[in-house]
């Protein structure tokens, strides 16, 4: 989009407010354009001044001097007439100096430097390693300043002689005046606009605290002049308010200026007036923050930004022509105090190949990245916010590794669009600060299926997943591919740590996704199967916390984007409903003392339709097993009949004899302690592809006791009118019977088992197995075994589960 009218620059960065909602209204968008547009247009009939001069609209033209409007060749005029002032001053002093002293000798000092003369430039961390180095200096010059509004002192030298007090050279001295300029003078937005008297003298700006760029420098100079720190008035471009993305700057009146001063032989650059504040084009205000950064900034930094109508004030060795300042990213400060480097692209604007295009950042302290892709808008501060709190877009894939950041865009249609990255320190709480921007061309988008939102920043694991104890994936920052509709994730953990997991697609409901997932808790591993019902993308996010403390909550440590383009599970494959968090044996079975499981993992599947799991409880825990499925199927007998549990020492063994095919849960409890409730201990998802039904187990009654075994009859429906074989073992039974139509007692054999053939009769009424632990006692039930009903199934076609 171009601009329809006259574009009149401020020579400032942008500002906005802190926070950004997540979805942007079209008409807001056009709406602040539409401000932008309105804000930058100088009134015909106001002052100008050289810090915001110069146009912009769609083709830029030379002006001549009787075409430009007034207020531009007032500009001139100011600035040539200040020219040839200090040109004059300037000749009078070194024609004085001539006369009065004598010709230089050694040891004496010598004329400024050139600042084009190739020589080895001093950078700004060997003045100082750091602005702390500057708080007791800062400190007084806040103090001073304050004091010296109350008394009403707005004279130069009065001022610079109370700020610089107790300087002990002429770095503190430069950085005295620079504190004091950013903290006690305000951008003149109202004057810019034409809505106020622009101020030009030094002691008016100081009295009413506000002025435009070129009061900024030139009352720098003149502070600087009174300690005798040499410091020149830079005139030239910046990507400030009103810069044109793409535009062509050749031929276009500079529109900014700011300060160069010698400081030990060597040229440094200054911008007071950025480092003071922004301006709201929204509020037409001005939002005071200091910026250190715009303090003495690197050549290679500042070029970024602020492009000189001189070459040699670029102090670069390899200058560049302002056709590279044009097509260069912008950069804001916060790119650079932030440590980040610009991997690709080169240029701000980037073309899409197949309807897609890369960018990457690498920075070398650890960081946060989020992004935000809209339709593009000619100006480069249209009024959008600088920060953010997290993405809302989910037009493209962002990765974070450990040193770099890596964007694939995907723009959803054809045509222009704006991307501005965000980032913070990883360790920051604050919202995520603009540091560049870009421009998209997309000729041809890709088709692609919709990509679900991630409200965490960045795919793969997080760049804080370290710290939470998470030390490495099995699964990248690039899309997985899921095959068969299955996909597993394992993450390496350096403490023992629990995790919950959240699965999204743009088709699936919340309750579906449920059970789309079974996670496994061990020490130093977390698992997480996952199935995938329908094709497309998929965010799996994983959050977790310190096994131990509960007090904590879960964070974020990472989300892993998963697509499934083939084979999809059916509804009937999906996890039974109530699974727990912790499936499989893990950190929670080990602190119980329950160990040496038969099956490690969590997902069980049979063909047979039945299966053994055994363990060993070390503790003596009293236990309990659940058999559940999803309940959509009439039963002949409950879930829990399907299920027997057999102790003998330490070893446990729970038989599952499944009544048809699909997938169930196993459940098992424990009682940690001896008046508490039954704790789950863990799940298993058990599989079965077996359509024949599994017969059920006998009903067990609570006499039936650790170290009871149940070797024949295993089924617990038998044949009516068949001779059946019993063989038990019951430690420490005095007598041992089978009960039903009529009483037949078991014996004892060498081996401790009682066995013995029993007539099941007519099937008038069950089989009790019972037993006695005195001669005289009572005979206490301990399992019974129904008969085969007239017209049921034929037990003769029911799998039996096995013996332990």
């Amino acid at each position: 989009m171009s601009a329809k009218v006259a574009i009149q620059k401020f020579s400032f960065p942008f500002s906005c407010a802190a926070r950004l909602p997540q979805q942007h209204e079209a008409s807001q968008e056009g709406r602040a354009q539409a401000e932008a547009l309105q804000l930058l247009q100088l009134p015909q009939n106001g002052a100008s001044s050289a810090g915001t001069a110069g146009g912009g609209g769609d083709k830029p033209t030379v002006e001549g001097e009787d075409q430009r409007p007034a207020a531009k060749r007032q500009l001139s005029s100011e600035s040539a007439a200040r020219t040839i002032a200090a040109a004059k001053k300037s000749a009078v002093r070194k024609e004085a100096d001539e006369h009065l002293k004598p010709k230089a000798h050694l040891g004496q000092r010598e004329p400024p430097p050139s600042p084009g003369k190739r020589r080895r430039r001093r950078r700004r961390r060997e003045l100082f390693a750091s602005s702390e180095v500057f708080v007791g200096v800062d400190s007084r010059v806040v103090t001073a300043a304050a004091e010296l509004r109350e008394q009403g002192v707005y004279d130069v030298k009065s001022i610079v002689q109370s700020i610089t007090h107790g300087a002990r050279d002429e770095l503190e001295r430069l950085r005295a005046i620079w504190v004091w300029l950013c903290h006690n003078i305000e951008y003149d937005v109202s004057g810019y606009l034409g809505h106020s008297e622009k101020l030009s003298s030094p002691q008016e700006v100081i009295a009413a605290g506000r002025a435009v760029c070129c009061g900024y420098s030139s009352l720098c100079t003149e502070m600087c002049r009174e300690v005798g720190i040499e410091c020149r008035e830079v005139p030239g471009h910046s990507k400030g308010i009103g810069y044109l993305q793409g535009q062509s700057l050749k031929n276009v009146k500079s529109d900014h200026l700011w300060n160069c001063v010698l400081l030990g032989g060597h040229w440094f650059l200054l911008d007071a007036c950025w480092g003071a504040g922004r301006v709201d084009v929204q509020r037409q205000s001005f939002v005071k923050r200091f910026d250190d950064f715009y303090f003495l900034t690197d050549p290679e930094e500042f070029i970024e930004s602020h492009f000189p109508d001189e070459e040699k004030w670029q102090l670069l060795d390899a200058p560049i022509p302002l056709e590279e300042f044009e097509r260069r990213v912008f950069k804001t400060s916060a790119f650079f105090t932030m440590g980040l480097r610009l991997t690709q692209p080169q240029y701000f604007h980037m073309v899409t190949d197949d309807g897609e295009a890369n960018l990457s950042l690498s920075f070398s302290r650890p960081a946060t990245f989020t992004y935000e892709i809209t339709q593009h808008q000619d100006l480069l501060h249209c009024g959008a916010p600088e920060q953010r709190e997290s993405s809302g877009s989910s037009f493209g894939l962002l990765t974070v590794s450990h040193r770099s950041m890596k964007l694939q865009l995907l723009p959803p249609a054809s045509g222009a669009y704006d991307v501005k990255v965000f980032a913070r320190p990883e360790a920051a709480t604050t919202a995520l600060t603009w540091v560049c921007s870009f421009t998209v061309d997309c000729p041809i988008p890709r088709a692609t299926e919709e990509i679900p939102e991630n409200p965490f920043l960045s795919w793969g694991l997080q760049p804080a997943a370290r710290g939470l104890g998470v030390t490495g994936s099995s699964q990248g920052s690039q899309a997985a591919e899921v095959e068969d509709g299955v996909f597993q994730l394992a993450l390496q953990t350096s403490r023992p740590l629990m995790m919950i997991t959240e699965l999204v697609h743009p088709g699936l409901e919340a309750a579906v996704a449920k059970r789309c997932l079974a996670t496994q808790i061990q020490p130093d591993v977390l698992a997480c199967d996952v199935l995938c019902p329908a094709r497309g993308f998929y965010r799996l996010s994983v959050f977790v916390r310190d096994y131990e403390k509960t007090e904590f909550k879960f964070q974020n440590a990472g989300n892993f984007l998963l697509h499934c383009k083939g084979k999809v599970v059916g509804p009937e494959e999906l996890y039974p409903p109530n699974l727990g968090s912790a499936c499989g044996p893990g950190t929670r079975t080990l602190e119980a003392g329950l160990s040496k499981f038969s099956h490690t993992t969590a997902l069980v599947s049979t063909q047979q339709g039945k299966c053994n799991v055994t363990f060993h409880n070390q503790r003596d825990l009293e236990l309990h097993a659940v058999l559940g499925r999803e309940e959509d199927k009439p039963a002949a007998f409950p879930l829990s009949r399907q299920l027997f549990c057999t102790y003998t020492d330490s070893k446990v063994t729970v038989s599952v004899s499944l009544p048809d095919a699909g997938v169930y849960r196993l459940g098992l409890y424990a009682k940690m302690a001896p008046d508490g409730g039954f704790s789950p201990m863990c799940d298993f998802v058990l599989r079965n592809s077996c359509a024949r039904p599994g017969a059920p187990f006998p009903a067990v009654y609570s006499a039936w006791r650790r170290g009871c075994v149940l070797f024949e009859p295993r089924a617990g429906i038998l044949e009516r009118l068949a001779w059946v074989r019993f063989r038990v073992r019951v430690p420490g039974a005095q007598r041992v019977s089978v009960m039903g139509e009529t009483r037949a007692d078991l014996k004892l054999n060498k081996s401790r088992v009682w066995e013995g053939e029993v007539f099941s009769g007519s099937g008038l009424q069950p089989l009790k197995l019972a037993a006695a632990w005195a001669e005289s006692g009572d005979m206490a039930v301990l399992l019974t075994f129904d008969m085969e009903q007239l017209g049921g199934r034929d037990v003769r076609h029911l799998q039996v589960g096995a013996a332990p």
